[in-house]
């Protein structure tokens, strides 16, 4: 579900279509960098953290708290790019119509994202509560960053293709290498496969859904 939420991510840069963005570079290529620039961060980010053994979050210590911290940091960086669409795109010249559909869109992303989040507290001892508690944590960017950009949206425009490609390669990282290599480590590489795949198609054949209820 992740790798479909960060495919929709990256996509939505590509195709980004605004007559008031002012940039000269193209959606394609600011997406493109931003998403290498999202990956080589989190690559960064990683390693900073496992030169960093006595970290410790939520209860957690050594590489517990490192996985755990590394997921909450990239929920929280993706969502400030996501505050920024929802306000851009409300701002936007379709903004009645096209603003509605970016917040529907994003808040489908919003449910592997949870997941995530919980699929890594609550197999160590996290309480449900705490858990609740820190994904909230890591969406309050949506709503902070989609006010400003609301009211600043010719300032902000240009950068929605970047956010949106950086998000993307970062979550895209932490779904192939984080979640998906423990998820085979716990199971097997067919299991996870079987229903990663599953998922997969479920969240693009729901993001299908939500496109064609915006064309009508």
């Amino acid at each position: 579900m992740m790798m479909a939420a960060s495919y929709s991510l990256v996509i939505e840069g590509i195709s980004f279509t605004e007559g008031d963005d002012t940039s000269e570079i193209s959606p394609l290529v600011r997406t493109a960098i931003s998403s290498i620039h999202g990956l080589l961060f989190i690559l960064s980010t990683k390693s900073f953290l496992d030169h960093h053994e006595d970290l410790k979050v939520a209860g957690l210590a050594g590489a517990d708290a490192r996985k755990v911290l590394l997921i909450i940091f990239v929920m929280t960086l993706h969502s400030f790019s996501e505050g920024i669409g929802i306000g851009v795109s409300f701002g936007g010249t379709n903004g009645s119509e096209l603003g509605v559909f970016i917040s529907a869109s994003l808040a489908v992303h919003n449910v592997p994202e949870g997941l995530a989040v919980a699929i890594v507290l609550l197999p160590r001892g996290i309480s449900k509560l705490t858990a609740a508690l820190w994904y909230i944590v890591t969406s309050l960017p949506q709503p902070l960053m989609a006010v400003p950009a609301f009211l600043f949206v010719h300032a902000f425009i240009p950068f929605l293709p970047v956010g949106l490609g950086f998000a993307g390669g970062a979550m895209a990282w932490v779904a192939l290498y984080e979640l998906l290599m423990e998820a085979i480590e716990d199971t097997d590489v067919l299991t996870t496969g079987f229903f990663s795949g599953i998922s997969l198609v479920a969240m693009l054949k729901m993001q299908d859904i939500i496109d064609e209820g915006a064309r009508h």
